[in-house]
């Protein structure tokens, strides 16, 4: 198909790049420095949230469960740092309604984004007016105040044409960005997956008459990674659209690796 061959043609025309400070602290103001461990403990969230804030400048986001909601909110009041927590996390099987309620609770609690994982394995078997419905809700209960960004398991979807396809849905339905990954699966973020939702993006977002962002996430841990998708989206999307309010990189081990150099 064409579009492959576009995609192909645009994940080629990657280059290494020279790492440079100044290339430094732009990767660390996309990142949404994250922590999904079950064992996280109160102690090892503040000293990751230690790392928000350092020479490279601040990350976009601290993204943690929600238990740690108020722990983070306190810690980046008046600060550019925003809290995300996540929800349906991570197999996207949980019920609407307990969904909703996870989503009203996080705003009580003060969160700032809300990563949700879209319904996949009901979508792959077909129920996609489900799916629509889910993320549509979702969006209309963050309200105003919250973005929602809905995680497609780009691993599980697998094929191009369905990563393009619930792409779409997510973003007609209301997705304020689409990501790669949950990270709990062997297969996380890729170039072509990537790739293909860049596409989506920039053929919907005239008739959406809004910004879409991308979310990279999975797998991400090293700065020659990092660079690869800033590129891409460069690529497809051009520089300007590459800041911290459209494009993000979940990530913990990238943010060491910045900080050793």
């Amino acid at each position: 198909m064409q579009w492959m061959k576009a995609i192909d043609g645009y994940i080629q025309a990657l280059k290494p790049a020279s790492i440079t400070p100044v290339m430094l602290q732009r990767m660390f103001s996309f990142i949404d420095l994250t922590s999904l461990n079950e064992n996280d403990t109160e102690e090892n969230i503040i000293s990751l949230f230690e790392k928000a804030n350092t020479t490279y400048g601040h990350v976009a986001a601290v993204c943690i469960y929600p238990r740690f909601i108020r722990l983070a909110v306190a810690q980046f009041a008046n600060t550019p740092v925003k809290v995300a927590t996540v929800v349906n996390f991570p197999h996207g099987s949980s019920s609407l309604e307990s969904v909703l309620l996870e989503i009203n609770q996080a705003l009580e609690d003060g969160v700032q984004e809300i990563d949700m994982v879209f319904p996949y394995e009901r979508y792959l078997a077909g129920e996609r007016d489900y799916a629509h419905h889910f993320i549509s809700a979702s969006r209309a209960a963050c309200g105003v105040s919250a973005t929602l960004k809905v995680i497609l398991e780009t691993g599980a979807l697998n094929d191009p044409a369905i990563i393009a396809d619930a792409s779409y849905e997510a973003m007609i339905a209301g997705a304020d960005f689409v990501k790669t990954s949950t990270g709990k699966i062997a297969q996380g973020a890729t170039l072509e997956a990537a790739a293909v939702m860049l596409l989506v993006i920039k053929h919907i977002s005239a008739q959406l008459k809004r910004t879409v962002g991308l979310k990279v996430s999975g797998g991400i841990r090293s700065i020659s990674q990092a660079v690869q998708y800033i590129q891409l989206a460069e690529q497809i999307m051009g520089a300007e659209w590459v800041m911290p309010h459209t494009f993000r990189i979940g990530a913990s081990q990238l943010v060491n690796e910045i900080l050793g150099k």
